[in-house]
């Protein structure tokens, strides 16, 4: 019921999914651009639907009292931007410890513009050995989707440069379209 409630409101708000959810067990879904807080709520939308929980990052600060609640309930990861190693070999543990378990990131690390893309989500990908997905929600055309999976290599910063450079043949639009800058 929450499912179709969720692709309900979600085609409510004009928004069109391209594609359904990660079909491995265990996968990274890039999320581009990532400009406001309202791309979680969009995602959120998009993969409820398919009675699927894509957890996210979020920093720790924001957990606190029924809010923590609910949005651990929804799939939000608390994490400690602090100590960035600790940050990931967390997550890699929970990805391990899982029979399921999609992680949606964003590889700006912010909501700002940025140029440099952060390379977590590559060393996840390798130590768990799940495939990565170049997910978009574009506010342009409000479509949103996993995309299509990419091939890694032993080059986490060449791989993430290659990958921004795919995203920016994309022409997406994110809601702030001044926070999401190309090379």
């Amino acid at each position: 019921m929450w499912a179709k409630f969720c692709g309900f409101l979600l085609r409510l708000l004009g928004w069109t999914s391209d594609g359904g959810p990660v079909p491995e067990k265990k996968g990274i879904i890039l999320g581009v651009p990532h400009t406001s807080f309202s791309d979680f709520v969009i995602s959120y939308l998009f993969y409820t639907q398919f009675g699927k929980k894509a957890h996210v990052m979020i920093k720790k600060e924001v957990f606190k009292g029924p809010v923590g609640w609910f949005l651990r309930k929804v799939g939000c990861i608390p994490v400690d931007r602090s100590n960035t190693t600790a940050m990931l070999k967390s997550l890699i543990e929970e990805m391990e410890k899982s029979d399921e378990f999609h992680l949606a990131i964003a590889p700006e690390g912010t909501r700002k513009a940025t140029k440099k893309w952060k390379t977590g989500y590559h060393l996840i990908a390798r130590t768990v050995g799940c495939p990565v997905y170049m997910g978009y929600f574009d506010w342009g055309t409000k479509h949103v989707s996993i995309g299509k999976k990419v091939e890694l290599t032993d080059d986490a910063r060449a791989d993430t440069d290659r990958i921004q450079a795919l995203y920016e043949t994309m022409h997406f639009v994110g809601k702030h379209p001044n926070g999401y800058v190309t090379h």
